[in-house]
């Protein structure tokens, strides 16, 4: 009698046991397929990115490639770091080449004359360069448009009264503003510069429309606009040897400017937010694992009591 007693607890034990072992089991087993269902979670997710950012770079290269213009010139600008600023000098003789070159056909209707203190020039410069210019104001007691030296407040003027004008004075061809010039063309800058100084003969047998001019970085080849820079074409007020490469590289750092008027201000304020935010995520982190791991990884048991003896 005992010994069946014996017999069958033994074996209750082990089936109890067996069972241990395969719930321990299945758990493991069942965890590590969880394990590498997110691994391959992960790198199905790697791919499929990887495969969309280098679908998008052989597109566009495919597009650059199709482009009837030639390939820009990058040039080393002094702007381009995060940590690097406009020359604000450039900017200076920027100015003076717009003024003396292309506001005789090109607007820059976004920029005021107060825009320019504290950049270009003081303050005082500023409003002797706005009272040169005649701003058309009005109308007065009589009803009509009358002109007036600009101030500061005023927004430098367009060369023309309206675009049929403009296109009456340029053979049909309508210039455009400058003031986002050069944000609204791909690798603005050294577009802007390599358009400037890439007036050339076109190639033998090519021949182009009348009052068309040959430059391989437009599109298409042909532009209205006639070459306007040249060698020693006017004096910079600060003695800087006017080149035609050094005209064209200080526009179109005053046109970034007038793009960007906030460049260096940003830049400013992106590095005081780096310089408050990784310290606040390095503290979040440690904040995190300290108080919160124990939290997140802590474990309630539940022991059902024994029953009491009667």
């Amino acid at each position: 009698m005992n010994s069946a007693i014996i017999a069958r607890t033994t074996q209750r034990n082990h089936q109890v046991l067996f069972c241990i072992i395969r719930n321990a089991s299945s758990s493991s087993s069942s965890q590590s397929t969880i394990r590498w269902k997110r691994l391959a979670y992960q790198i199905s997710g790697s791919l499929l990115t990887a495969g969309a950012l280098g679908y998008a770079w052989a597109y566009s290269q495919a597009v650059h490639a199709s482009g009837n213009k030639a390939h820009l010139v990058p040039l080393p600008w002094s702007f381009r770091g995060p940590f690097d600023s406009l020359d604000h000098g450039s900017v200076r003789r920027g100015f003076e080449v717009y003024k003396q070159v292309c506001a005789a056909c090109h607007s820059l209707k976004f920029v005021a004359y107060r825009h320019l203190v504290g950049v270009t020039h003081t303050e005082e410069e500023a409003k002797t360069i706005a009272a040169q210019d005649q701003i058309t104001d009005g109308p007065d007691d009589q009803g009509n448009m009358f002109q007036r030296p600009g101030k500061l407040t005023d927004y430098l003027p367009s060369p023309y009264p309206n675009d049929k004008a403009a296109k009456a004075g340029n053979a049909g061809a309508l210039p455009p503003d400058l003031s986002l010039i050069s944000l609204g063309r791909e690798d603005g800058c050294n577009y802007i510069f390599n358009l400037l100084t890439g007036y050339q003969d076109p190639p033998a047998g090519v021949k182009g429309e009348p009052n068309l001019h040959y430059n391989p970085y437009f599109s298409g080849g042909w532009i209205a606009m006639a070459k306007q820079l040249y060698d020693d074409q006017l004096e910079y007020s600060d003695g800087t040897k006017a080149t035609e490469a050094q005209l064209a590289k200080d526009v179109t750092e005053f046109l970034k400017w007038t793009a960007e008027r906030d460049h260096d201000e940003r830049k400013k304020l992106a590095i005081k937010a780096v310089l408050i935010f990784v310290p606040l995520v390095v503290i979040s982190y440690h904040w995190k694992r300290v108080k919160w791991a124990s939290l997140k990884s802590r474990k309630i048991a539940f022991y059902r009591p024994k029953p009491k003896d009667n």
